[in-house]
């Protein structure tokens, strides 16, 4: 094991990205709350500070970044094989959530952080990360059309489910996992329905074999 005091940036950043969530509970995802959490390492705040130029927007990041390491270490590929798709993609949606909950106030705080107009283009490529990192955990591998629409409908039933999580009073967050879960039958329900609907290969519209059959018409 490497000291902290003897780890590059990087290192130091994945070390420190766990140990803030804590202090933002009391201090705000603030340089106070930074320095604490450098402190719980024995590392000085002003070496910590450089793991993190953009300040708040960074550390949250980071800590989003942690909950993702420790999400693909509670489901190797083992446990997954085990699991339906639509299953996986609840399980996986669900301990993301719940391991960010377990700092519920600096949870509330980055959320608010994050809503604000400045933060909208790093906001929307977080909620990316997070869809995508869900699906890749999940086994998907879609290459084609499907891999983005996938990822922008588990963006957007996250952003959703985020939202509903920020006015949640119940035990545990019971009201927050009962609406998740509803949100993902829903696509699930809409992935089956549309591939019903997906036309075989053949019918697809072919701008190259349209204008190749006005050229040589089909023999008859």
């Amino acid at each position: 094991m490497i000291a902290p005091i003897d780890m590059n940036l990087d290192e130091l950043r994945d070390a420190l990205a766990p140990l803030i969530p804590a202090q933002a509970v009391f201090d705000g995802w603030t340089s106070t709350a930074l320095a604490a959490a450098a402190a719980d390492l024995n590392v000085p705040a002003d070496r910590a500070a450089l793991c993190f130029p953009g300040g708040a927007i960074d550390m949250i990041d980071a800590w989003f970044a942690a909950i993702d390491r420790s999400l693909i270490e509670a489901f190797p590929p083992e446990r997954i094989a085990t699991m339906k798709i639509r299953d996986r993609i609840r399980e996986l949606t669900w301990h993301r959530i719940a391991a960010a909950s377990a700092h519920a106030d600096a949870l509330r705080r980055a959320l608010t952080i994050l809503a604000r107009p400045a933060h909208a283009l790093h906001t929307a490529k977080l909620g990316w990360r997070a869809a995508d990192m869900i699906w890749r955990a999940a086994g998907d591998s879609s290459a084609d059309f499907a891999h983005y629409t996938k990822r922008a409908t588990l963006a957007a039933v996250y952003a959703s489910t985020m939202l509903a999580w920020m006015d949640d009073e119940s035990e545990d967050f019971a009201d927050t996992r009962a609406f998740l879960d509803r949100r993902i039958e829903g696509v699930m329900r809409f992935e089956k329905l549309k591939g019903q609907l997906k036309p075989e290969g053949d019918r697809y519209f072919s701008p190259a074999r349209f204008f190749g059959r006005l050229r040589y018409p089909v023999a008859r």
